[in-house]
């Protein structure tokens, strides 16, 4: 599959280029991506960011460096460190132990491994999707910014909902709903490095906000919508997995550089037949 390998391609020249500055552009061309597509899938498929991943390799590598007898000042500016205090810190949150105890007798250190990417037959259901074309809206609601740092993207999207059924926030934003429903909204994936902002929104009414709560425009675009059927967050997570480690790869469609939507409706979230729909916006042209 000319996917797979173009994205084992990108990890090879990110190894070959492990203390070199990290080149992003170059890496998503090597993947036949554009720069926002190849990190979004990356971060889908491992959990964690392309910054993330080489910070973690570049980490491993040094503890090898150390461990073999390279100065420590010469393995921090090696491996991209301004200073020596830089690299004792970033080394001391992985390994658990500074630099210099690496070379004691018994020391444990963490490895982080390269990465590769492989084919996975699991016989699992199809994935039903439409394709939609949908011009500009507003929404208005709540946002927080989320990291993706080890997948805890997963775990502070669902906080942040409960976190605003607790404070009223929600019970306000959703009584404004309009006839498209309660969104959920990711956005500004390359705004930050390994974070987006996500919000809690309905469609923009004319009412002056109040403290605390924005707008934002949705920009038009081509939607490819897939339904999640069962219980909140598990289903509409299982889905969105499968959209960038199935439905992706199969079809050729890339990302476009827009937020991504899930929309809610009224009922039963926690209900096994409780049905969502997520829209992630396409480029129309395939690979």
């Amino acid at each position: 599959m000319e996917w797979l390998d173009a994205m084992n391609l990108a990890v090879e020249y990110l190894e070959s280029n492990i203390t070199e500055k990290l080149d992003i552009e170059k890496v998503a061309k090597i993947a036949l991506s554009s720069t926002f597509h190849f990190q979004r899938m990356y971060h889908m498929l491992t959990g964690i960011t392309v910054a993330e991943y080489v910070r973690r390799r570049r980490l491993t590598l040094a503890a090898q460096d150390i461990i073999s007898g390279d100065k420590i000042i010469n393995v921090a500016y090696n491996y991209g460190y301004e200073t020596p205090e830089a690299f004792t810190k970033a080394f001391g949150k992985m390994h658990g132990i500074s630099p210099s105890a690496a070379r004691e007798p018994g020391a444990t250190l963490k490895a982080y491994p390269k990465l590769s990417f492989h084919i996975s037959i699991k016989g699992d259901k199809d994935m039903n999707y439409k394709i939609v074309d949908k011009g500009s809206f507003e929404l208005m609601g709540k946002e927080t910014k989320i990291t993706m740092v080890d997948g805890e993207n997963f775990q502070l999207v669902p906080k942040f909902w409960a976190d605003c059924m607790e404070d009223g926030s929600y019970a306000w934003i959703q009584s404004r709903a309009g006839k498209l429903g309660t969104f959920g909204v990711c956005k500004d994936f390359g705004k930050y490095n390994g974070e987006f902002n996500y919000m809690i929104a309905v469609e923009k009414t004319s009412e002056t906000l109040p403290k605390g709560y924005i707008s934002t425009t949705i920009p038009a675009a081509t939607w490819a919508v897939f339904e999640a059927v069962g219980p909140l967050p598990k289903a509409i997570q299982d889905v969105t997995r499968r959209i960038f480690s199935e439905w992706m790869p199969s079809t050729g469609y890339q990302h476009a550089c827009a937020p991504e939507l899930e929309i809610y409706s009224e009922g039963d979230n926690t209900s096994e037949d409780y049905r969502c729909e997520v829209w992630i916006p396409i480029d129309k042209k395939k690979d």
